[in-house]
């Protein structure tokens, strides 16, 4: 049987500042923050996740904030357009409340839905689209209510530097289905109510370059270990040079760079980010993974103060 990934597990971004980053996720878009830890690449480093009240995956957003770092160039090689969705009717709300934080946004239109473009601080290009699939999201903060919070990601949009060899890896390697044309985009659609519209640009946007305002790489859905390993299996099947499995403490990651130059993740959804703290303190202090708890005075001292705070 055809492998099909139900969609996107979570995508990761370079950024700036870590507390703008914080302000602008937890406290405009009511997003959760629910984990604190690190890069566990580079341990001077945040590496912040931001959901749904539960974290599930089709909702995370995760961050490398570096303070100070270079502007990248969203292009080629890069998804250009993270997409969140929102319960129907609540897009009005939404323009009113990025108003009321003086954040410029447009009215767009693509396969017949409406979206509000706008960008984070430092300068990721987001949109904003209303559905009714999706289940509401419970978490409250600042004026952000289950009946208009975001719900996850509605999708994605993808720039890619062969977007007819990405096209065909999405088909028939990745499972999604084609969902139509219009322009210069072609839409594809995987199995689940969130995380599950992508659209890809068959025309170049010019080469991207890594740095601040970026997403570092898209990461899709497994089952669990054992499914991932066949994922690693029928992916490298195609010719793609795949990653040893990657322990991240919330999720195991594997990793390829497709043809058309996007770094694809494929991550499992257990065990999740309540094991190493509860449920309901997710997020409120820096969860270390073993190799770097004994760094951990350290550590603190290099990372910059950040904290969840509702905003006027």
């Amino acid at each position: 049987m055809a492998k099909k990934t139900a969609g996107i597990h979570h995508i990761t971004a370079i950024v700036g500042h870590p507390q703008e980053n914080v302000d602008f996720y937890a406290g405009v878009l009511g997003l959760r923050l629910v984990k604190k830890t690190v890069n566990f690449d580079d341990p001077g480093t945040y590496h912040l996740y931001f959901g749904d009240q539960g974290g599930k995956p089709g909702t995370i957003i995760t961050f490398f904030p570096w303070a100070g770092a270079k502007r990248g160039t969203i292009g080629d090689g890069q998804v250009g357009v993270t997409s969140y969705v929102v319960p129907e009717g609540a897009l009005g709300f939404w323009e009113k409340r990025l108003d009321s934080f003086n954040i410029s946004f447009q009215k767009t239109e693509r396969f017949g839905e409406q979206y509000l473009a706008f960008s984070d601080p430092h300068g990721l290009q987001i949109d904003m689209v209303a559905r009714a699939e999706g289940e509401k999201n419970g978490w409250e903060f600042g004026g952000v209510t289950p009946e208009v919070a975001i719900k996850g990601f509605g999708g994605a949009v993808l720039l890619s530097a062969q977007p007819g060899k990405t096209a065909a890896l999405l088909e028939k390697v990745m499972g999604l289905e084609m969902g139509g044309k219009e322009g210069d985009l072609v839409r594809f659609r995987s199995s689940s109510e969130i995380g599950n519209v992508i659209d890809l640009k068959t025309t170049s946007s010019g080469r991207g370059q890594m740095g601040t305002g970026t997403v570092h790489h898209i990461a899709w859905r497994a089952d669990d270990d054992h499914d991932q390993l066949d994922w690693k299996q029928h992916v490298e099947k195609y010719g793609y040079g795949v990653t040893p499995v990657q322990d991240r403490n919330y999720f195991n990651a594997i990793y390829f760079r497709e043809h058309g130059e996007i770094l694809f993740e494929i991550a499992t959804d257990p065990p999740g980010f309540a094991h190493d703290e509860s449920l309901e303190t997710m997020g409120e202090s820096l969860k270390l993974p073993a190799q770097y708890e004994s760094h951990r005075e350290k550590l603190e001292n290099i990372l910059i103060p950040v904290e969840v705070r509702e905003l006027d």
